[in-house]
């Protein structure tokens, strides 16, 4: 007896991709990836005008360039969601070597574009951020790793991903980029957990991640700057993150109306680090949950399919995917709110920026890849194999 994951689909010999695509998609998870990229057309509506008056833009321009890169980002999402979980694997190992080079060299050949952090490669009409795109195939070459643990004779790989890790936090931190630091941490730990980590390790791991933290705080200026910002118990109003809690705090549960918020006029980052400040001014708290039920929904409904997957790589990349994608909204959302302090990330998909909307077309591919339905033999069926009746 053979089940399908996730429910009964049946494989049809010599189908279109296209046609056996559409059938074993998630299209819950499709259709909620779709409104978070129209929530955030429509909000880049409201925020990004005032950015364009000031740089001597026409009006719309950020508008049209995020939905350039908007429909660039389904088109990678889509292709990516046709392809083998075998084949993402293999893409994802061989980017992750690209994109790993691409980071290092930053140092020698980015730019900060005067914020004080060398995180860009400027290509004069789009500006490339290398984290962005190593976070996905991170994911991947780290379950791949842990994956092949289990096999027999297999190689240390829960050791060699973390000395992966290790690698790709220095080099995060050295840019500095503190919050794509932690955020890899978190997306490689959720891994680690779902791959059976010991409790007491993950404890160990987070004291180290504390110890080094504290280590940043006294060494770096930029990162010491932030965090007693957010442990201040005053707010000075005239910074993003008085402004943003100002916004919110009038917005109320309605919302000011259309175009009728104030701070994207005073917030530099408006369009970005803090779109959901714009969205609560100007929609309400009615909008914020709104964008915050489409991402639970989407970490639920991907994490309760991969409940079922008995193909391990495909069980620990999609959580890490799911994990990833989650804790950077959960962190976006976070700062606006001061819960966390300042960290400089965008909102996934809701945010204007065109490497984090590709990058997030392929991370989201990848999961909803790894969420479709596919032939499973159910647990009885291994049972019997193995002798047992």
């Amino acid at each position: 007896m053979t089940e399908i994951a996730h429910g009964a689909v049946v494989v049809l010999p010599g189908e279109a991709i296209v046609s056996r695509w559409w059938r074993t998609i998630d299209k819950g998870v499709l259709g909620a990836l779709v409104l978070l990229f129209a929530v955030g057309l429509l909000l880049g509506f409201a925020a990004s005008v005032p950015l364009a008056e000031r740089n001597g833009l026409p009006p719309f321009y950020y508008v049209y360039r995020q939905a350039f890169f908007g429909g660039m980002a389904f088109v990678v999402m889509l292709g990516t969601s046709m392809m083998s979980p075998d084949m993402v694997r293999r893409l994802g190992v061989i980017g992750f070597f690209f994109v790993a080079a691409a980071l290092m060299l930053l140092p020698a050949l980015g730019t900060d574009f005067g914020k004080g952090a060398t995180r860009w490669y400027s290509l004069g009409f789009i500006s490339l951020q290398p984290s962005e795109f190593l976070k996905p195939v991170f994911i991947i070459i780290s379950a791949w790793l842990m994956a092949s643990a289990n096999e027999p004779g297999g190689p240390p790989g829960r050791l060699i991903s973390f000395g992966v890790l290790i690698v790709v936090v220095a080099f995060l931190a050295l840019q500095p980029d503190f919050g794509q630091a932690m955020l890899t941490i978190v997306a490689w730990s959720g891994i680690y957990f779902v791959a059976g980590a010991p409790i007491l390790l993950l404890t160990a791991i987070g004291m180290i991640v504390g110890l080094v933290g504290v280590v940043a705080y006294k060494n770096s200026e930029h990162f010491a700057r932030r965090i007693d910002g957010f442990l201040s118990p005053d707010v000075d109003p005239r910074t993003q993150m008085g402004y943003a809690i100002d916004a919110i705090r009038e917005g109320g549960f309605f919302g000011t109306g259309v175009n009728e918020g104030r701070v994207k006029w005073i917030l530099p980052d408006a369009h970005t680090d803090f779109i959901i400040a714009v969205a609560a001014e100007e929609y309400g708290l009615v909008m914020v949950l709104f964008i915050v039920a489409l991402f639970g929904f989407i970490a639920v409904r991907c994490l309760t399919r991969l409940c079922v997957e008995r193909d391990t790589f495909i069980r620990l990349a999609g959580a890490g995917l799911t994990v990833l994608l989650s804790a950077q909204a959960f962190i976006n959302l976070g700062v606006a709110v001061r819960l966390l302090p300042a960290k400089g990330m965008t909102l996934p998909f809701v945010s204007y920026g065109g490497s984090s909307l590709i990058a997030m077309g392929a991370l989201t591919g990848m999961l909803l890849c790894f969420t479709r339905t596919r032939p499973q033999a159910e647990i009885g069926d291994h049972l019997l194999s193995n002798g047992y009746r």
